[in-house]
């Protein structure tokens, strides 16, 4: 669109006109999302919804430090209940104990932390008696 306005011509016949050209060529013929609806008409605006959109198309999330410990300690447990071997379980959770001491020791941003450490020794024997070792 590197043509220019000719003088006497108002804007909008002008770029009316070029929209009808490139209708025509099939400029828009190929458009992805074309004849679908146009995605959360029926939301209330959101000023942010470009940002949204994107860290979903991304696979993205954000957290506040202290709730993304929490995500993490939670995920780490989950593992750490269905690692392969004991000593599996031991690294798991030993670096997920890491951070929560860490985490105890500066405060971290974002609501109140209340985790405390996992204590690998019972989990390990629990893990040991659910694998009947």
């Amino acid at each position: 669109m590197t043509e220019r306005k000719p003088p006497g011509v108002s804007f909008e016949s002008w770029i009316d006109k070029q929209i009808r050209e490139a209708q025509e060529r099939g400029d828009f013929a190929e458009l992805p999302g074309v004849g679908k609806p146009l995605p959360h008409l029926d939301k209330p605006y959101d000023e942010m919804w470009w940002v949204k959109d994107k860290m979903t198309r991304e696979s993205l999330s954000y957290l506040p430090p202290s709730l993304a410990l929490r995500k993490e300690a939670e995920e780490a447990e989950e593992a750490a209940a269905n690692a392969p071997t004991e000593a599996a379980l031991r690294r798991i959770l030993t670096a997920v104990n890491e951070k929560i001491r860490a985490a105890l020791r500066t405060p971290l941003e974002g609501p109140p932390l209340r985790l405390t450490p996992f204590d690998i020794d019972e989990r390990a024997r629990a893990w040991r008696e659910r694998h009947g070792k």
